[in-house]
């Protein structure tokens, strides 16, 4: 968790940021997982909306991630896409 994944939308925070399982280990639910337990996490901290940053397009919604809008990243080129999950729509 950090407060800003190095995006212009500086006023949605704070970002799940750098989900990544190796190569050998996925399709094993294991991002899943990550997901859950972060969310979970924050939402006992009273954190109940999480925003992330991916290229993904297909991935997130599978845990509940909504697609929110589009954010410019900290010097690049092109738009990404921003997502947003909460509380209430935890898996």
């Amino acid at each position: 968790m950090i407060e800003n994944d190095f995006h212009d939308r500086k006023d949605l925070a704070p970002n799940v940021c750098a989900v990544y399982v190796e190569k050998e280990y996925r399709c094993r639910g294991i991002a899943g997982k990550l997901l859950d337990f972060v969310c979970k996490d924050m939402e006992k901290r009273g954190i109940d909306t999480l925003y992330l940053v991916t290229d993904h397009t297909t991935f997130y919604e599978r845990y509940g991630w909504e697609f929110l809008c589009m954010v410019q990243g900290d010097g690049e080129p092109d738009m990404t896409r921003m997502y947003v999950h909460k509380a209430n729509s935890i898996q």
